[in-house]
């Protein structure tokens, strides 16, 4: 029995020091009940070994604003891991990304919805920008992805 523990005791602590979501906190993910390409995206994310919580709203306005989403870098969900807000269609290695480095801002955001983002078809040509957001709202380009 003690072999077995710590057997499973090392193997958490691999999976920690491998860098492996499985054992990150809580992606919460608020969406509409009608939007497919929001379940697409969570769906990705718990296939990458998220732990992925997701919750139906009629109206997102509430858990924007709370987050701090400005209107123009909204996108069609939103989500909240480790004290970061995530907006629309942030690609899984942005968020591995925010992760690892744990700047100081209050989130992501693909604003929009765009064609080839994670969810909306996935396209590896896709080109789009991912926005950071600091705490004082200012704005920056925290990845390209696709773009040269």
């Amino acid at each position: 029995m003690a072999i077995r523990k710590l057997m499973l005791t090392l193997a958490a602590a691999g999976a920690v020091l491998a860098g492996t979501p499985a054992m990150a906190a809580v992606l919460e993910v608020y969406k509409t009940p009608w939007c497919g390409c929001c379940t697409a995206w969570a769906e990705a994310f718990r296939a990458a070994g998220y732990d992925v919580q997701l919750t139906d709203m009629e109206d997102l306005t509430d858990v924007r604003e709370e987050a701090g989403v400005a209107e123009e870098l909204q996108g069609c969900h939103t989500a909240e891991i480790e004290g970061y807000f995530v907006e629309g269609h942030v690609p899984l290695e942005a968020v591995a990304k925010l992760l690892e480095e744990r700047p100081a801002i209050r989130g992501l955001a693909v604003p929009g919805m765009p064609s080839g983002s994670l969810g909306m078809g996935d396209d590896p040509g896709a080109a789009y920008d991912v926005v950071a957001v600091d705490n004082d709202g200012r704005t920056s380009i925290y990845m390209s992805v696709g773009k040269r």
